[in-house]
């Protein structure tokens, strides 16, 4: 009655001359947050490492509210970005259950805020206030439990304020339309899909994979197994936020082979890859290049190394004979390196290993390493450049948080130097990468020092490189040993030496995951061409060691998913093209009697 009195009043007095233009009225007050309630299960919402779900009981208001659990180093991170009006004042709050559970908002263009409870019990209310900055038109609000501490209960959150959405304010789009599936082949799938007025990019969703961001109305979604049939959704995103998903569409693979047209493809569909004690002795015994079997498609010459740890000057020479009595004279080792070649194998420089630390810190550090390793590819008529970083040759400083866009020089000079090499030679250079589990699966929890510092700063640091190369990458094969558990996408710890620990790790690489848990910076999946499992070929090479039935094991569950093989983890697909194997090394295989190599060949048929 209120409101009808007073837009009757309002329509008198402009009728009488009595309301002048004047400036717009303040935004009403609103609550911005989308399913605050949580009526519409995780809609709106993102959750670390899956770590949410929804209840019916207890609530504190409505029908459902969310339960999110902390595992691990995860602390159960549920986030939504909100648009908000720039220099504007706004109230979060929420209802909780459950200790130290935390309430907050990031991204305010002033000082961010966080509230939190110490006490578990009955339901409490968190309030908390920020002002935004100038220029700011979201916000990311956010709850949260602590590391060892059981589930903990949400309900009824609300970010009470200016609503933004006036005239000339940001809007999210609408759901894109028309999706069609076209171009099927073995391992990949066409789409497009009508423009959605508004959009800056758009994500396409597979199956509950990692989602695929593009700027353009069509994409290809590769790494699919062949005769397969998968859903596909798209939604549309811009400044304001995220549409919904628009209807799903299904497509399925065509059977046959995988089409070899990626980096690599001068390599077999499946190939077995070994590191070759070029340089130096040890009790595995040297092993001649010309004697190398043929089973072997990638060669990696261990090690070049650097003259000191920030020179980038890299070095290589052949062992020297008072260590290796049997080795060939130079011109020999180029010979057999060309005779490899004619008969299709690859021959690469490996930089770095355990003692060979490599740290590009300055532009002149890259600018050697550039030059350097191209006069060692140059003089021995090599195919390639394996890097193989260990130790502290790569960490990310303090405020580099977006593997996207890192800052840290070491990366930044690291990834410009691979570029220029690859410009350098040509599409047929081979490029492939041996990082440890710490540098990269481990990212899935931590990433550099985090986002409060005390962490290692090598966490998941390999991965901005990764992703920046991964275009250029032929290969990819992690070290699946020497390792500690690691959490898979299960969020259970996983311990090298059987068949589990390649399937977790190998299942993180071909489907993507959240970076520390942050469900926006999304690490995106691998082809499987670009995926080589790395073992050690004998219980001498390295901690870790796994069976060849393991192995075998692993092989069946990632490429064909048959029986139990898998054991207790769920992949997120199965994987035929799946490249192979790489193993630590081609001379201690030779000194287990070649077990390694004969077991590849008699899986793959070599």
């Amino acid at each position: 009655m209120r409101r009808a009195w007073s837009i009757l009043t309002a329509a008198a007095l402009a009728a009488a001359g009595f309301l002048a233009a004047g400036p717009p009225a303040a935004a009403a007050d609103a609550d911005l947050v989308r399913n605050g309630g949580f009526e519409a299960g995780l809609d709106g919402w993102s959750c670390s490492a899956g770590s949410g779900t929804l209840v019916t009981t207890p609530v504190h208001g409505g029908a459902s509210a969310l339960r999110a659990t902390p595992a691990g180093q995860d602390n159960a991170r549920c986030s939504q970005t909100v648009t908000v009006r720039p220099d504007s004042a706004y109230t979060l709050g929420a209802w909780v259950q459950g200790a130290y559970v935390y309430l907050g908002a990031t991204g305010t263009g002033t000082t961010d805020v966080s509230t939190w409870t110490q006490t578990p019990g009955a339901w409490k209310q968190l309030t908390t206030s920020f002002r935004t900055g100038p220029a700011t038109t979201s916000v990311t609000v956010y709850t949260h439990g602590w590391y060892g501490q059981p589930a903990h209960l949400t309900d009824d959150l609300t970010l009470v304020g200016p609503d933004p959405g006036g005239p000339g304010q940001p809007q999210p789009p609408a759901a894109p339309t028309g999706l069609t599936a076209s171009g099927a082949t073995a391992s990949s799938v066409h789409l497009s899909w009508t423009a959605a007025p508004g959009a800056t990019s758009y994500k396409v969703h597979r199956d509950g994979a990692a989602p695929l961001a593009v700027t353009g109305t069509s994409a290809t979604v590769t790494g699919l197994a062949a005769a397969t049939t998968y859903a596909f959704q798209v939604s549309a995103v811009n400044a304001a936020g995220e549409s919904p998903k628009g209807p799903a569409v299904s497509a399925t693979t065509a059977s046959g082979p995988v089409d070899p047209g990626d980096p690599g493809s001068g390599l077999p569909a499946h190939a077995l890859v070994g590191y070759l004690h070029a340089s130096f002795a040890n009790g595995s015994g040297y092993v001649r290049m010309a004697d190398v079997p043929a089973s072997w498609d990638v060669i990696n010459l261990a090690f070049g190394e650097p003259t000191s740890v920030t020179s980038g000057d890299i070095r290589f020479q052949l062992c020297p004979v008072a260590e290796c009595p049997n080795v060939e004279s130079p011109a020999e080792f180029k010979a057999a390196v060309k005779a490899k070649q004619a008969a299709g194998k690859k021959v690469l420089i490996s930089i770095g290993g355990q003692n060979g630390q490599v740290q590009l810190a300055t532009t002149a550090a890259r600018d050697t390493f550039v030059s350097s390793v191209s006069k060692i590819i140059d003089e021995y008529g090599l195919d390639g450049l394996d890097i193989d970083f260990e130790g502290h040759s790569l960490s990310l400083a303090t405020g580099d948080t977006d593997f996207r866009a890192p800052t840290t020089p070491v990366i930044v000079n690291l990834i410009s130097a691979v570029k220029t090499l690859k410009a350098k030679y040509g599409p047929d250079f081979v490029l492939t990468m041996a990082p440890e589990t710490f540098f990269v699966q481990l990212g899935y929890q931590f990433y550099g020092s985090g986002p409060w510092g005390g962490q290692d700063p090598r966490a998941g640091a390999y991965l901005p490189v990764i992703h920046a190369l991964r275009d250029d990458l032929t290969l990819l094969h992690v070290q699946d040993y020497n390792s500690g558990p690691i959490m898979g996408l299960d969020n259970q710890y996983h311990s090298m030496g059987g068949a589990d620990f390649h399937i977790a790790m190998t299942d993180m690489l071909l489907t993507g995951f959240p970076v520390a848990g942050n469900a926006d910076r999304v690490f995106p999946p691998l082809r499987p061409e670009q995926v080589a499992i790395g073992l050690p070929a004998t219980t001498n090479a390295g901690n870790g060691h796994t069976p060849p039935a393991e192995v075998n094991k692993a092989l069946d569950c990632l490429t064909k998913k048959s029986g139990t093989t898998c054991g207790s983890y769920q992949t997120h697909g199965t994987w035929p093209a799946l490249r192979g194997l790489m193993t630590w090394s081609i001379n201690w295989d030779r000194f287990g009697g070649w077990e390694f190599s004969r077991n590849f060949d008699g899986y793959f048929g070599g």
